[in-house]
């Protein structure tokens, strides 16, 4: 009887609140109205195709017959039989690890840094670290400078210090080809993530660093991690949202640099993967499992993340 008494509490409670919420839905109408043309194209572009792609996962799909409902055979192929997907797995990792930290360490250190700059020196240094995200293809520079011949910089400057006999092939050897790949994924990223930290700090409230000097606060470090931090939390969770999906979407980069497929698959990742069976072999059922996992891979690092920048001044 006091569950029955509890549970009619509940759904009460629960029916209260959604009533309290579509009162306030009507009185807001015109709000909604204005962001529904965002809320539909995000609802298209956005939530359907990760819909769609889960469900697909699911099947047989070929994209010349009809979807083939087959449960979680993907799924099963994937971890179990492809070795493939498990070398992709490991690079996409390592490059997850190495990279995402340190490039998002580093963009909020060079912002931090950039900041104490006079405003008109500030401005040209942040063109100057924005620049290789926006400029496409602006790896292509780094095969210019690791050819695997004598006349590539690196090897170059190597064999004058003696250091090497002979060119390394540093786009084939597999022993080469990712920590070369990480070294401009690394130079590559501080992208958006770096501006919103350069706007985060432009943003902190000057009193603030007055007001905890008079509470205690002693040196810079103090004032970082009690001051500075805490104002930054959404800057924060969006510059590592913004790192863990330029650190698991990996492709464009060991493609252009090592081949499509790389020596011994040494530079393949997850989304090179991804790419050769939805757009080489057109196998969009399996494409579909490979996205599936890479999705919930980035939603748990991202909910991590999040449990961890919550710390963050307290």
């Amino acid at each position: 009887m006091k569950e029955k008494g509890y549970l009619k509490k509940y759904f009460t409670l629960q029916k209260y609140k959604a009533g309290v919420a579509w009162k306030k839905a009507k009185r807001n109408k015109m709000c909604y109205l204005f962001l529904a043309p965002y809320a539909i194209l995000f609802t298209m572009f956005y939530i359907l195709p990760v819909i769609t792609s889960i469900f697909f996962s699911f099947t047989y799909y070929n994209i010349l017959e009809s979807p083939r409902f087959i449960g979680l055979q993907n799924y099963i192929s994937l971890i179990l039989e492809d070795d493939i997907f498990l070398v992709s797995i490991k690079n996409t990792f390592l490059i997850a690890v190495i990279t995402g930290p340190l490039g998002y360490i580093m963009s909020f250190l060079f912002a931090w840094l950039i900041n104490e700059l006079p405003r008109w020196i500030r401005s040209v240094v942040v063109v100057i670290f924005y620049a290789p995200s926006i400029a496409g293809n602006l790896y292509v520079i780094f095969s210019v400078f690791f050819r695997g011949d004598a006349y590539g910089y690196v090897n170059a400057f190597l064999m004058n210090a003696g250091i090497i006999n002979e060119p390394i092939l540093w786009f084939i050897n597999p022993k080469y080809m990712l920590p070369v790949c990480m070294l401009v994924i690394l130079w590559m990223s501080l992208g958006t993530g770096f501006l919103s930290f350069v706007a985060g700090l432009q943003g902190v409230d000057r009193t603030q660093f007055e007001a905890g000097y008079m509470d205690g606060v002693k040196n810079r470090w103090q004032e970082l991690w009690y001051i500075t931090l805490p104002n930054m939390k959404p800057m924060l969770m969006f510059g590592a949202v913004m790192s863990i999906t330029q650190a698991f979407g990996v492709c464009d980069v060991t493609m252009a640099l090592c081949g499509y497929p790389s020596t011994d698959y040494a530079a393949r990742t997850v989304v090179t993967h991804l790419f050769d069976y939805g757009y080489s072999r057109f196998e969009m059922g399996y494409a579909s499992a490979i996205a599936t996992l890479l999705f919930l891979i980035m939603i748990l690092c991202n909910k991590a993340i999040q449990s961890m920048l919550r710390r963050v001044g307290t």
